[in-house]
């Protein structure tokens, strides 16, 4: 943005379930991320402990406790709406993600830079240092399919390694989903596709959402100039059972939503055979 340019408004808006902690670190990133810190607005899908409200209100952010767990995309839903009319672009972010210097200013940049950019996206780190791939692409139905039947039985099968290979994270590119622990979305684009689908209640509602944006002409933008870490987001290593089913369950209601026309019903059963293969095995191998 150039000198003397009115700068969009942008408000941060996160959602906490018992997770104080990690807020206190997130909102203690942001006065070096932003030359102008956005306004915090934090969903407690938890309120009835804890001091989330607390945490919030010492820097100055809006408390916004839940009538019941809404899930992520409920409650993220739930603040939009009821954001002030201002607001331009809206920082959607985990608790547990921690913003690098700059780093909104940058995603923000990059959002303005274009008026058909939905949402733009950064190099989401894991807390080694080594890079989450946040910047996917809605895989097609060969690709979808030889992904969900053989990903868990053959790691190295040939579409497994495409879907994995459109995930470089040293250039600037479109994408077809960015990962909803930090993702910018500007505000119209959000409200013209009603924002997340709350029937994914955890997993897949970020998938949804760039599906959804790209299918009514906005852009998915990933930008490398721009990183955060996302402390401990991504292990999978303490995954339960429940947690499994979970994501399966949601990759079923994506993979329903998109091919929901009579004629793909071929597709939506060779894709479902194999995420319910999957979620088996992956459930075997957590109860060990």
């Amino acid at each position: 943005m150039s000198d003397g340019a009115v700068r969009p408004v942008v408000a941060l808006v996160s959602v906490s379930y018992g997770s104080e902690d990690e807020l206190r670190a997130m909102l203690g990133s942001l006065p070096a991320a932003a030359s102008e810190p956005p306004r915090v607005f934090v969903a407690d899908n938890l309120p009835s402990t804890g001091t989330t409200r607390e945490v919030v209100t010492a820097v100055g952010g809006t408390y916004v406790p839940m009538r019941a767990n809404l899930g992520y995309g409920g409650a993220i839903n739930e603040v939009v709406r009821g954001l002030p009319a201002d607001v331009d672009w809206v920082m959607i972010t985990n608790p547990d993600v921690v913003f690098h210097p700059g780093s909104i200013d940058r995603l923000l940049q990059t959002g303005v830079g274009s008026a058909d950019i939905g949402a733009v996206g950064p190099v989401v780190r894991n807390d080694d240092g080594s890079v989450y791939p946040s910047a996917r692409e809605v895989p097609g139905i060969r690709v979808g399919s030889g992904h969900a039947l053989f990903s868990n039985i053959w790691s190295t099968n040939p579409w497994t390694r495409r879907y994995h290979a459109a995930t470089a994270s040293d250039a600037a590119r479109d994408a077809g989903w960015l990962s909803g622990s930090c993702v910018l979305v500007r505000r119209r684009a959000f409200d013209e596709i009603g924002g997340f689908d709350e029937g994914f209640f955890m997993y897949f509602e970020d998938v949804d959402l760039g599906y959804r944006l790209s299918r009514a002409g906005w852009r998915n933008r990933f930008t490398p100039t721009a990183e955060v870490t996302h402390t401990g987001g991504h292990s999978t290593a303490g995954e339960s059972a429940a947690m499994i089913r979970a994501h399966h369950r949601s990759a079923e209601r994506f993979i329903r939503k998109k091919y929901s026309r009579p004629l793909f019903w071929p597709v939506r059963v060779v894709l479902l055979t194999g995420l319910r293969l999957r979620s088996t095995l992956a459930e075997r191998r957590a109860t060990r």
